[in-house]
């Protein structure tokens, strides 16, 4: 009997009210993080997870019906949806599960033009998620709203301070446009490399055989300074011809260099590599989320 007690107990359904008191501060933790309304995430959570009621979200705490997909590594939770027996991601915490939906918002071009929105600005980030693509019912932006509107979660958005960058600067809106070609020779090392500069920081270009150890005992360095000078992952193989600086990057670009036209296939990294601004001030002076991947005709903004 106490066992049944126990058991039917911690299956007690909660109500909606109850759902934004325990999560609120999470989803206002990750639109800090992450530039995603808060409103819009609790809304998606309370939709997609029966306010915390589903299967999915009381057995594997995920709250927002994400799948396993290609390279998940974490636990496993199988149920019936689309197809029989699919496989969902399972979370130890129900934090893990908003933190994964916010990196999935980020992380994939097609819903990089939301982040031109406010945060404050629940009502496009509705609209502009059907149109991302991320839900199929036709109806799905009006049931956030309807939702974030009869629980008055908007009050949850705290404003950034800033406007989009990529909406309105006081600056030339002119994109510059630059090459490795435009980089001036600056001198020749004992080895015979080539040393250039770009934005007032010496740089070398990658060439066969070359690795960080390699480089760093050429110019006398530590191979950690080199990734850190060149933001990159200790995992991270040098590629014929990629960029790599000797010392830090500046904070912006040079005074000729205002905005940057994304092309196809181009990484925020690229850019900040291009232009010798350090990657971490360049998400800052735009307004985006760290690690998003930013379509193709965007204008990012150099200083």
């Amino acid at each position: 009997m106490i066992f049944a007690f126990l058991q039917g107990h911690s299956q007690k359904r909660i109500s909606t009210e109850e759902y934004i008191r325990t999560y609120k501060d999470i989803a206002i933790k990750k639109q800090k993080e992450f530039k995603i309304p808060a409103s819009i995430t609790l809304a998606q959570g309370i939709l997609e997870s029966g306010s915390g009621n589903s299967n999915l979200a009381r057995k594997a705490n995920n709250h927002f019906g994400i799948k396993c997909h290609k390279g998940w590594t974490g636990k496993k939770y199988f149920m019936d949806d689309d197809a029989k027996n699919e496989c969902f991601r399972k979370y130890r915490k129900v934090e893990d599960s908003y933190r994964d939906h916010s990196k999935f918002l980020t992380q994939r071009g097609r819903y990089s033009f939301l982040f031109d929105y406010k945060t404050t600005d629940y009502k496009s980030w509705a609209y502009g998620l059907k149109k991302a693509g991320y839900a199929t019912n036709p109806k799905y932006p009006q049931l956030l709203i309807k939702i974030i509107e009869k629980y008055d979660l908007h009050k949850y958005d705290r404003k950034q301070g800033k406007k989009s960058v990529l909406k309105k600067n006081t600056k030339s809106n002119k994109s510059s446009s630059i090459s490795i070609s435009d980089f001036k020779h600056v001198d020749t090392w004992s080895s015979g490399r080539k040393i250039f500069k770009n934005n007032g920081k010496k740089l070398i270009i990658v060439k066969k055989g070359d690795t960080f150890y390699g480089l760093a005992n050429e110019f006398e360095l530590y191979a950690w300074q080199l990734r850190s000078y060149n933001d990159l992952k200790k995992d991270h193989i040098l590629q014929i011809g990629e960029i790599i600086y000797l010392e830090k990057k500046r904070r912006k670009a040079e005074k000729k260099y205002n905005y940057h036209t994304v092309s196809s296939g181009e990484t925020i990294h690229d850019i900040s590599q291009l232009f010798g601004i350090r990657l971490k001030r360049l998400y800052k002076i735009n307004n985006l989320p760290k690690g998003i991947q930013v379509e193709k005709g965007k204008k990012i903004r150099l200083r």
